[in-house]
């Protein structure tokens, strides 16, 4: 048995470590390395973003997936109170009209479907709104700096 495999898409040769199993493939791994592998599923999630998104929807409804979230949605209350405290703040706040829904702030964005972000949990209402995908990016960049909300 072989200890490495080329890749057909990028044809180098790598170890089987870095191709996933695949049943169906005589020596049990895919044809194709993993980091090509995951640029083509990048990219065909960002070229169908839409049907992913709402495939992503649907299966997020389904029972067993919805256990599981109300799971990590209580360990992430858990975690520090004061997310939720926060999180509940800016929905009344919108709800009363004290704070307005504004797009991604996010410089070139302007997606009107956004999401209030804290810098400091501390600060219930000073909030930045940010479509889902920047909010993870701001999200990242805080991690990267170390600081915690």
């Amino acid at each position: 048995m072989t200890s490495s495999k080329t890749c057909f898409k990028c044809n180098a040769e790598k170890p089987l470590s870095e191709f996933y199993k695949h049943s169906g493939m005589a020596d049990g791994h895919l044809n194709k390395c993993k980091s090509c592998t995951k640029s083509d599923v990048g990219a065909h999630r960002e070229a169908n973003i839409d049907r992913i998104r709402a495939y992503d929807r649907d299966r997020a409804k389904l029972p067993s997936r919805a256990v599981a979230a109300a799971a990590v949605s209580s360990e992430w209350r858990r975690q520090d109170s004061r997310r939720s405290k926060c999180h509940n703040a800016v929905a009344r706040a919108l709800r009363n009209g004290m704070l307005k829904h504004r797009p991604c702030e996010w410089p070139e964005c302007k997606s009107e479907n956004s999401v209030a972000h804290h810098e400091s949990y501390d600060r219930p209402l000073d909030v930045v709104f940010y479509c889902q995908p920047h909010h993870k990016k701001r999200h990242a960049e805080m991690e990267k700096k170390g600081i915690e909300p």
